[in-house]
């Protein structure tokens, strides 16, 4: 590359080489961007003999040109269609500028910004091992003059040499905070997973199982059920706009209200609307909560119960085969408020009546043929085992919904709560 220069300047190329060769060395011992970013352009006006360089990267995300370190300290982010870095990018060609403001693409807002003033520049294209573009170098103002054939071709040598040097630190950047991202995901799902119950309360006369299989790491569903003191037993499920973090934390934060607020509120309509007026100041727009409320007595054995926009409710008697489905009994929390709603619903349980609280990741998973599975089709799973437990149906229903499917992966939460009356 530095063959041209070879005959005429043979002891200058043998310097040029060993610094090049100790650019090298230093660029690979470096570990983190900023520092590696450095070198670069202190190699940069070293070997080019300028006053500045700075490091433009390359952002596909915005199609943006940003210097996270230059020499003088002033941060830069612009189009990358814009200025010389912006050709010298779309070209992957070096642009040699002798006179920086005679030159129509020159971006004299740059100088602007920064009071700097510049006379002439150098600039050349990074390209990663592959020979793909990851930004471009810009060396400003040399000192003897404009920039002559000799940096251009020290300057390839440099680019290549810079160019694979910062692919592998964004790599290696990308790949620690990735290994970030899944301790905290592992965490937060530990902390999810933690709050649904261990065990679930007994009731003479009835069988209560629940099952939550998040589609991420963490998941938008949770269920919960709990005995209160005057024997009644609380069961919730709810499913919160999307999965993973987010809707997990939404979650979080209406289960702690519904536990909190239970210890002063016993009305489940006016438990509901306390809910919803914290939801609706705190949810951001187009983000809400579908849930159910209930509480099952095993006494009168009925389920009294509000559902905020989850449905279908299912209830089978086995008795007499009937399916039905319940629809919800007001919007979701995080929308209106107030909430509009009447009074409770309840649901009469009979000797061997199932009822189903399921969020829509079992009914809306689909087959290869764009089929749903759908209420129809979890009927019949309890129709067909009706004398097994809660657990095991929920564990039936799960692996019916797996065969239907076939190969399509889960893209949403699965949660349910099955009651079963012996």
């Amino acid at each position: 590359m530095l063959a041209a220069m070879a005959d005429s300047e043979p002891s200058r190329l043998i310097a040029d080489l060993r610094t090049l060769l100790d650019i090298s060395r230093r660029l690979g011992a470096t570990t983190e961007l900023d520092p590696l970013l450095e070198q670069i352009m202190s190699a940069a006006t070293s070997v080019l003999g300028c006053e500045r360089a700075t490091v433009f990267l390359y952002d596909p995300a915005t199609h943006e040109l940003y210097s996270q370190q230059a020499t003088g300290g002033e941060h830069i982010r612009f189009d990358a269609d814009k200025g010389i870095a912006g050709e010298c990018l779309r070209t992957g060609k070096t642009i040699n500028v002798p006179d920086a403001y005679a030159d129509t693409r020159f971006n004299r807002d740059i100088d602007r910004a920064t009071g700097y003033r510049t006379r002439n520049l150098l600039t050349f294209p990074l390209r990663n091992h592959e020979g793909q573009l990851v930004g471009a170098l810009q060396a400003l103002n040399r000192t003897d003059g404009p920039f002559s054939a000799r940096e251009e071709e020290l300057a390839l040598t440099l680019s290549s040499l810079a160019g694979v040097a910062v692919q592998r630190q964004l790599l290696i950047n990308e790949y620690t905070e990735k290994q970030k991202l899944e301790r905290d995901l592992a965490l937060a799902r530990d902390i999810q997973q933690s709050t649904l119950p261990k065990v679930l309360p007994s009731a003479e006369g009835f069988d209560i199982a629940g099952f939550n299989e998040p589609a991420d790491a963490t998941g938008g569903d949770m269920f919960d059920c709990f005995a209160l003191a005057d024997g009644r037993i609380v069961l919730m499920i709810a499913d919160a706009t999307g999965h993973g973090i987010g809707p997990a934390l939404m979650i979080a934060q209406f289960r702690a209200m519904l536990r909190a607020l239970l210890a002063v509120e016993s009305d489940i309509v006016g438990l509901m609307d306390r809910i919803n007026d914290l939801m609706c100041a705190d949810l951001p727009e187009g983000r809400f909560v579908t849930s159910f409320v209930g509480l099952l007595d095993p006494a009168s054995a009925t389920i009294d119960f509000v559902s905020a926009g989850h449905g279908p409710l299912l209830h089978h008697r086995r008795a007499t085969d009937e399916r039905i489905e319940l629809s919800a009994s007001t919007i979701p929390l995080g929308i209106l408020s107030p909430l509009d709603v009447g009074a409770c619903e309840r649901v009469p349980l009979s000797p061997g009546d199932t009822f189903l609280l399921m969020t829509d990741g079992f009914f809306e998973w689909a087959n290869p043929q764009a089929q749903q599975f759908g209420a129809a089709r979890v009927f019949d799973v309890v129709a067909r085992h009706a004398n097994c437990s809660a657990g095991d149906l929920i564990g039936h229903i799960r692996a019916a919904v797996g065969d239907f499917v076939q190969s399509v992966p889960q893209n949403d939460d699965l949660t349910a709560l099955v009651v079963r009356r012996r």
